[in-house]
């Protein structure tokens, strides 16, 4: 199309500049005999006419194809020429013009040769031919292969080269303004890679900011020392949705926000560790159900999880960025908590490991105070052992948060298979075991708790003591619960490790009473008692060995009844009386 425009714009330039208007033959007769007849147009005449014609035509055309195809289409214009071929430099290289046709190789080969000179060229039929460089300042810009079938005049050359002039001028003119177009269409995608830059830059600004005020926040609130509720309130106000901190079994810790399930729902263990394992596998926060899920684990070591309850699914990048930032924190803060507990823990250890081995009081109390507990008060030894967990300081871990949980006050060491407090207050009988059952997801575990321990020096024997419940309990039918040293009765002298002391302490707990009774009174009721038994309840035999009436027998054991609170009729009160009295008679040996 551009083609046909500039061959149009050539006929109308020429028709207009060569022609004469119609009727100037009569008008020239009449003014050829006023005035001399005008020269008449030579050939060169009207070839220069046809160039000048031409070379507007080129400067007009914008397409450097055109132009070479609108020079070869009229290049008889500069005399008897043909034109074989043309070239165009694209990049460096000579490409065939877009007249087509076909090339010969040789002449191809010889263009290329010349490397921008004008020179010769050997076309098959025709005697003379010539290719002619079209140059301008930025270079090269491509080749005319002219032939013609006679050598050219002088003149005829001149015209050829004004042609070729002309159109390397019009190849130079096209080439700067596609250049300048080329520039302005670089230089309008630099502005809209610059625009776009500038609107991405301001975007990760904008990112880097809230970034920035995230971690400003989360660094605040953890320095602030509010701990783990301080930070789920943080990260509820930033992202609009309940936060909460689980521990790695799943019992949760902290909740900030509506919706908190009540009662919390009891963690599977199963499932629990099959969620941990899936969140681990993956990087970042993790969507699981309703809630958005990153652990928390400084160093590899797995302190807790961190939740946002998304139900609608509203949580965005900017949600899981303020999610990540808190979980940091509370890394940080659960990391330094553990830290706290383990230098805790070594210093209750050392002090256990001390008082159950015996140690001077004086510094046991000094010690004791540094860690704030109060040793001056009565104690209880509690043994613990779980059947499917190792006594180690993750366990006493367990173990100490809950007993804290009951408001049990202790101290607390691991050991060999168990875990030993030393509590200042007497345990309730199920809540420290419903406790750890809860913490530890099994009831498999047994608890022994020793008599109360008055004195420092008195704990090595208490621990025996617990230790002596602990194993009556588990070798019983119901061997999961909490046993007290004090309730058990018989069981207490029976089996091996028993001494003097915990022989002497049995009796005195049942025959205590009717012993001090006797020192104050200068009687005989202990006596009465033993015989009593040794005459297998018989009352008459009883009275006969007494050598006192059968309504004295009953006035004293009546008295014994009395004094001991125990009942005679009772067959568990009978059983210790009666081994109490014998271990009495045999072992300690008797009155005084």
């Amino acid at each position: 199309m551009a083609s046909s425009r500039a061959h149009n714009l050539y006929r109308r330039r020429s028709d207009r500049e060569g022609s004469l208007p119609r009727g100037s033959a009569g008008r020239q007769s009449t003014a050829a005999r006023r005035e001399p007849s005008p020269p008449v147009p030579t050939p060169s005449d009207y070839a220069l006419h046809e160039l000048m014609v031409l070379s507007s035509a080129l400067l007009d055309t914008r397409d450097e194809g055109e132009i070479l195809r609108l020079a070869m289409d009229h290049i008889a214009a500069a005399g008897p020429y043909s034109a074989e071929a043309g070239y165009l430099t694209v990049d460096g290289d000579l490409v065939p013009g877009p007249r087509g046709g076909q090339i010969h190789a040789a002449m191809d080969r010889r263009v290329r040769e010349l490397a921008g000179q004008d020179g010769p060229v050997t076309v098959p039929g025709w005697p003379w031919g010539r290719a002619l460089g079209l140059r301008g300042l930025e270079g090269l810009h491509g080749y005319l292969v002219v032939t013609s079938r006679s050598r050219p005049t002088e003149a005829e050359r001149s015209l050829l080269a004004t042609l070729v002039r002309h159109t390397a001028a019009a190849l130079s003119v096209a080439f700067t303004d596609r250049r300048q177009r080329e520039d302005a269409l670089e230089l309008h995608g630099l502005r809209e890679e610059r625009t776009a830059l500038q609107r991405q830059l301001i975007s990760v600004v904008a990112e880097l900011g809230y970034q920035r005020a995230v971690h400003a926040l989360m660094a605040d609130v953890a320095a602030s020392g509010g701990g783990e509720e301080a930070i789920t309130r943080a990260l509820h106000e930033l992202t609009g949705l309940p936060a909460l901190v689980e521990d790695r079994f799943g019992r949760l810790r902290s909740w900030t926000g509506p919706s908190r399930p009540d009662p919390y729902p009891e963690p599977d263990p199963v499932r629990q560790d099959e969620m941990l394992h899936a969140v681990a596998r993956e990087v970042g926060p993790v969507r699981i159900k309703d809630r958005l899920i990153t652990l928390v684990r400084p160093h590899g070591e797995m302190l807790g999880v961190l939740a946002l309850v998304d139900a609608r699914g509203e949580a965005d990048e900017h949600t899981e960025l303020a999610l990540e930032h808190a979980a940091a924190s509370l890394a940080l803060e659960l990391a330094h908590l553990r830290n706290l507990a383990e230098v805790e823990l070594r210093l209750h250890r050392e002090l256990v490991e001390d008082l159950l081995a015996g140690t001077d009081e004086a510094s046991a109390y000094a010690r004791s105070e540094a860690v704030g507990h109060d040793l001056h008060r009565s104690h209880y030894i509690v043994v613990v052992q779980w059947s499917n967990r190792t006594a180690d300081d993750s366990f006493a871990h367990i173990v100490g948060r809950a007993a804290s949980a009951v408001g049990m006050r202790s101290l607390l060491t691991p050991r060999s298979d168990h875990v030993v407090l030393v509590a200042d207050d007497r345990p309730h009988a199920r809540a420290l075991y419903e406790a750890l059952a809860r913490e530890t997801g099994t009831r498999s575990g047994t608890i022994g708790v020793s008599a109360p321990c008055d004195s420092l020096d008195d704990i090595p024997h208490h621990y025996q003591e617990a230790q002596r419940a602990l194993e009556v309990r588990r070798h019983s039918r119901e061997r999961y619960g909490t046993t007290f040293f004090d309730e058990l009765g018989l069981y207490r002298i029976l089996g091996p490790g028993n001494d003097y002391r915990e022989l002497e302490a049995f009796v005195h707990e049942w025959l205590g009473q009717l012993i001090d009774y006797d020192s104050r009174h200068h009687a005989a009721v202990v006596e009465t008692l033993s015989r009593y038994f040794d005459c297998g309840g018989n009352y008459d035999e009883t009275a006969d060995s007494l050598a006192i009436h059968r309504s004295t027998l009953r006035y004293r054991l009546q008295r014994i009844r009395d004094i001991s609170g125990s009942n005679l009729a009772n067959v568990e009160d009978r059983l210790n009386l009666q081994v109490a009295t014998r271990v009495w008679t045999i072992v300690l040996g008797g009155p005084g």
